[in-house]
This record gives C-alpha cells, structure tokens and sequence, in this order.
C-alpha cells in the first residue's frame, strides 16, 4: 500500500511529543513533556455559566454553520485584544483558526514548493516542524543564544540563500528554551526580512504569560512592509479544549488561507468560537491571565531551584520570564533520549522531551525540554528529586 502514498509522507514521522504523550494517561510516571496548562487554571465555573446560557439562548445559531474567517464578534475581540497588547490590529485582519497549529500548516501549505527554505530558530518549535515537513522544505536553522535568533547568523543565511520562503520565530518564551527574542533583534528581524523580501511567520501563543521583565512588542507591530504574519492562541490563556486560535496579517495573505481553511475544515466550530466570544464579552480574561502568571511564576521557581538543588553542578538549565518550558543542557556526549528510556522512565518515573527532535537539521543528543506547567508542587519536587539522584550517579 505504502507504493500509493503521496511524496510528502515520507517526510510525516511519529514525533516526540506524540510519543510522550501516552505517559501523561501514565498515573506512575511523572511526565514534564507536553506542554499542558494546569487544570486547575481553567475557568470551569465560568465557562460553564457560557455554555449554559449558549444553549439557553442562542443554540439555534452556535450549533449552526456559520462564516469560516470565523464569528464576527470573536474577531472583533481578538484585534481588540491586539491593540490594547500594542498591535495594531482591525478585525477583517483577523481570521479564526482551530488552535495556532492549524495557522503553522495553512501556512506552509501557502508558501512552500518541495525544496523551499524556512529559516528556523535552532533549536525550535517541535509542533512547527511537524506542520511544515509534509510539504517538503529544506530547513537553514539559526543558532539563539539568551538574546533569542542571531541576527547576524540570520542576515548571512539571507545573503547566501536566495530560495527562503520565510523565517518562522517564536519571539515570547521560545518553546522549547524558554528564550526571549531581545528588542533590538526584533528590530533587526524586520530590516533584514524587508531588505531580503521574505515573509516572517511570528508564532506567540505564550506572549501573555509573561512572569518578570518588560513586555516587548510584537514583530507584527514593527511590520513596516505588512511582511509578518502572526498567530496567536487562547490554548495558553483559556484552555486547549476549545481549539481557538486566530492569523493576522495583510489582506491577500488572510484571503488565501481562508480559501486554505475553507478547503480543510468549513469554519471553526460555531459552538466553541460562541463561548470564547462570550467569555470574553462577560469575564475578565486579564484577571484569569493575572491569575496564572503568578501560578506558572512560582513553578517556574520551585523547577528551576529543585533541579539546581539535586542536578549535577555542570548541568545547565534556563530560568525563562514567561511561558511554559524550561530547557536543560547536559555535558557534552550525554543522550537524553538514551538516558530517558534506559534511566529516567524506568528508574526515577520520569519523562521529559529529548532535545535532539527541536534541532531541524542535525540532532543534538545533549538537550532535554521540562514544562513545569501541568504537575503540582509536590509531584514536581518528588519527581526531579528522584531524577536528579539517579543523575548524580549515572552521569
């Protein structure tokens, strides 16, 4: 049967993260590896209250079809949302999607011919790679330091490649380091992308969660030349189970990946894209972000000092302002993925990311990615506590 696939799926592979994901419905292994909020964030009471009135009230036409670029008021929100976070942004920009995923792939399904160039962060985006393999690109990945992409590894890569489609970066807590992009890159981003003639894909569903430090501008809302197509999520900020993400960008841009979606899926669901626009209409999603901030702030604390506490001293590990993820570098021939299936599962009832999968073009065994989002305190201490024991005497 395998002779009857197209090309491209030989280019779909198991991923990491689906492979880890099984251990989460584990109840004996503690597992920091998808990037799960906490449950105990999501606003069920309120939510419940939405959903309840939907079907009170407007069930005739929130389990209707309905446009696909989405609920005209759901849109209206998001570039209201956008323009208070300092993106200018108008709701005709603004089209829904089902989860910021679904914006990677539409994407990639615009812009990329077999053997087009999507520069990436190196390492990067798991989930980005996954969306943009199946249509057959090559990858130039860019080292990040704590600054976020090196600019000027980026601006030798445009010079010497004239087939790059786009640059794909996650500006805001980068998954999977946890880096942000420093301001004055951002800016530079920009430059070379206007100076190049290429399009810069912003992926920020963790911009909101920022914990420390100064909120920086968007790559959108430096776009000089309307070359910046940015996704967002409401994942992070409300819950995972209602799909809801959305694209900006410039008007040609936006009409062709609705046709894209169009063709995918008809529309979001009516149902779903109804609650979050009256969630938003009737609550303080600010509050419930202010809320989770100080929740993923203090984890962010507890991991990163448990792990300082029992790890080796020449592991290193990232103490990011926001987001969802810390990253560990271990020394120099260690393999993360080895060590997991031979150690950490087994042994200490661990499970992390292996870091070699984020590297797009050549894997780096050193590397692991923990989300200190999904475990409670306890679990966490008691797990890294277990981890970094059987690290001291294995490494």
């Amino acid at each position: 049967m395998s002779s009857k696939f197209a090309d491209r799926i030989a280019r779909v592979q198991p991923s990491a993260i689906r492979d880890l994901l099984k251990y989460g419905d584990d109840p004996s292994i503690t597992s920091f590896g998808g990037g799960y909020p906490d449950p105990a964030l999501f606003p069920t009471v309120e939510l419940q209250q939405v959903f309840a009135d939907i079907f009170a009230k407007e069930s005739a036409t929130a389990l209707q079809y309905t446009a696909s670029a989405g609920l005209p008021g759901m849109r209206a929100q998001i570039a209201k949302r956008m323009c208070n976070g300092g993106t200018p942004a108008d709701a005709d920009e603004i089209l829904v999607l089902q989860g910021a995923q679904q914006g990677l792939d539409l994407v990639a399904k615009l812009l990329v011919d077999p053997g087009d160039v999507i520069v990436t962060e190196n390492p990067t985006f798991l989930g980005a790679l996954i969306a943009f393999n199946p249509y057959q690109p090559e990858y130039a990945a860019v080292d990040i330091d704590e600054d976020g992409m090196d600019v000027e590894a980026l601006e030798e890569t445009l010079r010497t490649r004239d087939d790059v489609k786009f640059i794909y970066v996650i500006p805001d807590f980068q998954n999977p380091t946890g880096v942000t992009l420093s301001r004055e890159r951002r800016q530079r981003i920009i430059e070379l992308a206007n100076e190049f003639d290429v399009l810069v894909l912003e992926d920020s569903p963790y911009r909101d969660l920022r914990f420390e430090g100064e909120q920086l501008p968007t790559l959108r809302s430096l776009d000089t030349e309307n070359r910046v197509i940015h996704l967002g999520s409401f994942s992070k900020i409300l819950a995972p189970g209602v799909r809801m993400g959305w694209v900006s960008a410039e008007p040609e841009i936006l009409e062709k990946l609705g046709l894209l979606k169009l063709a995918a899926d008809t529309q979001s669901s009516t149902l779903n894209m109804t609650a979050v626009t009256r969630f938003l209409e009737g609550f303080d999603i600010d509050a419930h972000i202010a809320r989770a901030r100080i929740v993923y702030r203090q984890k962010r604390d507890l991991m990163v000092t448990t792990m300082a506490n029992t790890f080796p001293a020449e592991v290193d590990v990232t103490r990011p302002d926001g987001g969802l993820f810390t990253w560990v570098t271990f020394p120099d021939g260690f393999d993360s993925t080895a060590f997991m299936a031979e150690h950490a599962l087994p042994e200490a009832r661990v499970a992390y990311v292996p870091g070699g999968s984020f590297f797009p073009t050549e894997e780096r065994s050193n590397f692991a990615r923990f989300s200190y989002s999904g475990q409670s305190d306890a679990a966490m201490v008691d797990a890294l506590t277990r981890l970094g024991e059987i690290l001291q005497t294995k490494m």
